[in-house]
This record gives C-alpha cells, sequence and structure tokens, in this order.
C-alpha cells in the first residue's frame, strides 16, 4: 500500500473499496431477505432453487460453492427446503452417499414469485449504477474479486 494510501485509509476507514462493497452486499442481502421472507424464503434458499434450474440433480457440495455456503450450512438449508416441498432429493444412481437435488412443481412456482422480488433489487441496482452501464459496473466487481484471489 504506498504512503497516500495508508495515510487515506488512516483519516477515515470507512472510505476504503472495501468497506463500500461489503456495505453495498449487505443493503442487497437485506433487501433480498426482506423481500424473499415474505414467500418463507432466504436469500441462500433463493440462491439454490435459482441454481438447481441450471443444474438439476446437483450435490450438495455443488449447491454449497454456488451460494456460498460450507457443505453443513448447505445441509440444513436443504432439509428447509424439503420440508416447504420445494426440492426432491434421491440418493445418486452410482454414488450411494451422494444426495440428487432437483426442483418440484411447488419450488418452481416459489422461484418465480421470487424472481420478481430479486428482479425489482436488481433493477434498483442498475437505476442506481448510472451513469456507468450495468455491464461496466459487474466487469469492474468481478475485476476486483479476481484480483484478490
Amino acid at each position: 500500500m504506498s504512503s497516500t494510501a495508508a495515510g487515506h485509509a488512516m483519516k477515515d476507514p470507512y472510505a476504503t473499496i472495501g468497506y463500500a462493497l461489503k456495505l453495498a452486499q449487505q443493503a442487497l442481502r437485506t433487501r433480498m431477505d426482506t423481500g424473499l421472507r415474505e414467500l418463507g424464503l432466504t436469500t441462500p434458499q433463493y440462491a439454490v432453487l435459482t441454481f438447481l434450474t441450471e443444474e438439476p440433480g446437483a450435490s450438495n457440495a455443488m449447491l454449497a460453492r454456488r451460494s456460498f455456503v460450507t457443505p453443513q450450512t448447505m445441509q440444513s438449508i436443504l432439509v428447509g427446503l424439503e420440508r416447504a416441498g420445494f426440492i426432491a432429493r434421491t440418493p445418486h444412481p452410482e454414488h450411494g452417499r451422494v444426495q440428487r437435488t432437483e426442483l418440484t412443481g411447488a419450488g418452481r412456482d416459489v422461484l418465480k414469485a421470487a424472481s420478481g422480488i430479486v428482479a425489482e433489487a436488481e433493477a434498483t441496482l442498475r437505476s442506481a449504477s448510472a451513469p456507468l452501464e450495468p455491464e461496466q459496473l459487474a466487469a469492474l466487481l468481478l475485476r476486483l474479486a479476481d484480483a484478490l484471489r
């Protein structure tokens, strides 16, 4: 870190890219959780349902990676979704300990309603990102993530 950057961070520790990113992420998460709660879902549950439309039969480990949670946390998320009737899990035909997870009809229905809530949050982000194009902002955020890996 340059001395100028270090000095600036010392003057106002909240005027940092990292803090701004976390603040934006937390605001998005709060907005989504608030809307999804009306449907009996959490943001991680929504992520699982969304991913299952792209990868029916996905394993617990794959779902955990895509939802940014641990495999243990994913297990409890899946139990909740299964109890709600939104997913069905069956043993993998070749790997006995692996469970295949798929959406049920009720899961597709709740996902459709949830997608509207998430689309409203995304529209708010797109509007607030002006004058940048949303694609430019997304590319910048992905570049930042890649730089830190």
